[in-house]
Parts: C-alpha cells; structure tokens; sequence
C-alpha cells in the first residue's frame, strides 16, 4: 500500500496505459479519479474497477485542451478529495500528418491536448501541492519523440515540450517535496497499436527483449515514479522500451 492516503489524476484514463496506470495506483491504496475526453461509460467503469479494490474514484469528462473544462474538472476534483497529491499527464493524441500538408489548425489541435493540456492541468494542481509540501507531477512522452517518425514532427515537437516544461518545473519545485519526471513508453501493445504502428514496425524486433511493451509495464514505471521508492529522483525520463536505443 505504497500510496495510501494519497489522490491521484490520471489524464485520459479510460483505456489502454491510462486505464492500466489507474488501477496500478489502485491497487497500491491511492484514490484516483479518472478522466476522459468524451466516453462516459468507458471512464466509469475503469473507476468502478477501482473502487472494487476498496479505494474511492470518481470519473469525470473533461477535454484538457479546453482550459475551461479542466476548471471545471479540478473545481469537481476538489470538492471530492480536497487536494490532488499525484497528477499524471497522459491524454495524447497523435495523428499523422505530413509536414508539407500540415496547417497550422493541426499545428495547433496536437498542442492543445498534448502540451497545453497538460500544463493546464498542472498550473491547477500545484499551488496545492506547494501549500502540503508533497507532490509528484509525471508527463508521458514516447521514444518515437525522440527519434522522429514519419509525419509526426507536430506531435514530436509538443512532446518534446514536455521534457523542457518538466526540467523546469522540477528545479522550481524541489524545494517544496514536489518530484516532476517523464515516461516514455517504446512500442506498446494497445487497443490502438494497429493505427498508431505501420505494419513494418510491428513485424520488427522491438529490442533486445524482443516483444512488445505491456500497458503493465508502463504502469510499474508509473508506480514507481510516484512512489517513494524513487525518493531521489526529479526532472529525468525514463524510457520504457524493452532496450530499444532511442537513436533507432
């Protein structure tokens, strides 16, 4: 029970690595709530899992691209928990395009969610975590971020934007018990691997492990960036990628 007493918020929790991580948190004590964009029922039943451990969760639709909406789902969050201890930014979206073609509404769509959301989301929580003197603030990325991918260089670069955003936060913040890290997930075994990974990538060798990455997986590297177990550690990324270099 690693994280009981605490609350954490996964962003775009209702499948796959989100819903994974929610529960992983779950399991280890910590209350969570769990976010979508705009499935209801899928958020709802990932919190009634949850709550079957003997946590209390809460489901709540909210887009973190929309300032507005965020407002409104940390003012429910609080009124429910009183604080938000771990914020885990993971809602993403990623589609292709290529750069000769791209506009700047896609530009701008990409930002929104991936960047922009997850600084909305944490500018609301941390003045909390500063009056408490406890925090742990964790933004996903994606090793395809650091190697480039075939029209993606929008979503790269707003990840890319995380790392800064993270080192900086996590300078700013020590003094307050705050740790602030990154994950980066390789190639995943998702509901959406089929759309996210051309064909060719998934016939290749991931790494020297030579399988997949689980959503478990990224979920454990989760845990323990949040958790104590990694006490001395702030401002890093740690790449979950079955060995796979970064380089390619």
């Amino acid at each position: 029970m690693k994280l009981e007493g605490r609350v954490a918020l996964v962003t775009g929790s209702g499948r796959n690595i989100g819903r994974a991580t929610v529960l992983k948190l779950a399991s280890e004590g910590a209350d969570v709530i769990v976010n979508v964009r705009s499935n209801e029922a899928e958020a709802q039943a990932v919190a009634d899992e949850a709550a079957a451990m003997g946590v209390r969760s809460l489901a709540i639709v909210a887009d973190v691209g929309d300032p507005a909406q965020v407002d409104r789902m940390m003012e429910t969050a609080f009124a429910e928990f009183g604080r938000v201890d771990i914020l885990i930014n993971n809602a993403a979206i990623r589609p292709s395009k290529s750069f000769m073609e791209l506009t700047m509404a896609d530009w701008e769509q990409v930002r929104a969610v991936v960047l922009d959301g997850a600084l909305n989301c944490t500018r609301q929580v941390v003045p909390a975590m500063v009056k408490n003197g406890f925090g742990r603030v964790l933004f996903l990325l994606g090793d395809g971020a650091f190697q480039g991918a075939n029209e993606r260089a929008h979503t790269s670069a707003a990840k890319m934007g995380l790392v800064g955003l993270a080192r900086g936060l996590a300078k700013e913040l020590a003094p307050h018990n705050i740790r602030v890290n990154l994950v980066s997930p390789g190639i995943i075994g998702t509901s959406r691997e089929q759309t996210t990974y051309t064909p060719v990538a998934l016939s290749q060798t991931p790494g020297p492990l030579g399988r997949l990455g689980s959503v478990d997986d990224i979920a454990s590297a989760c845990l323990f960036l949040v958790s104590e177990d990694s006490g001395f550690i702030t401002g890093q990324t740690l790449h979950v990628n079955g060995g796979a270099g970064i380089l390619g």
